[in-house]
C-alpha cells in the first residue's frame, strides 16, 4: 500500500500487540484475567482496571478526549461504556482525517506551498495519525475494561 517494508508504512498502520484474558464462552476454557493489570497501550493517568477508583480516572480521561459538550449528557455519566464508545468514534474520526490528509496532501498542496512545507505537513500528519491510532487503541482497551475485560500479565 505505502511501498515495501515498515519504513514506508505510516506508524499508525503498525499497531502493537497485547494479550487478552478470555471472556464469554472462552472464559470457561481459560482462567479470567486479574484486576490491577494494565495491558500494553493502557493510557497514562488511568489506573489499571479493577484498582480502587479506576473507573473515575477512566471517565475523566475519556471526557478529555471528547468535545466539551459531551459533559452535559447525563447518559454518558451514568453509563461510562457509552462514553468510551463515543470517545472511540471521535478519535477514529481524527485518525481517518489524518489518513485522508496524508494521502491527499501531495496532490492538493504541490503548487500551493514550497516542498519543505509539504514535507513538514506530511510529517505532521504522520505524527498526528500515530498519536490518534495509539489513542484509539487505548480507548478500546478502556472500553473493554469497562465492559468487564481483564488481562493477564505478560513476561
Amino acid at each position: 500500500m505505502y511501498g515495501n517494508g515498515d519504513r514506508d508504512t505510516p506508524a499508525w498502520e503498525r499497531p502493537g500487540r497485547f494479550a487478552h484474558a478470555a471472556t464469554g464462552d472462552e472464559a470457561q476454557a481459560r482462567p479470567r484475567g486479574k484486576d490491577g493489570i494494565a495491558p500494553a497501550g493502557w493510557p497514562r493517568g488511568v489506573r489499571p482496571p479493577g484498582a480502587p477508583g479506576w473507573e473515575d480516572t477512566a471517565v475523566a480521561w475519556l471526557y478529555d478526549l471528547c468535545p466539551p459538550g459531551y459533559r452535559s449528557h447525563e447518559v454518558l455519566r451514568k453509563y461510562p461504556v457509552i462514553l468510551a464508545r463515543m470517545a472511540r468514534q471521535h478519535v477514529a474520526a481524527a485518525l481517518a482525517a489524518a489518513r485522508h490528509g496524508y494521502g491527499t496532501a501531495r496532490v492538493d498542496l504541490k503548487e500551493a506551498v514550497p516542498v519543505h512545507a509539504l514535507e513538514a505537513t506530511l510529517r505532521m500528519y504522520e505524527y498526528e495519525g500515530s498519536r490518534a491510532a495509539a489513542t484509539e487503541r487505548a480507548v478500546r482497551l478502556v472500553e473493554e475494561a469497562l465492559g468487564g475485560e481483564r488481562w493477564e500479565p505478560r513476561l
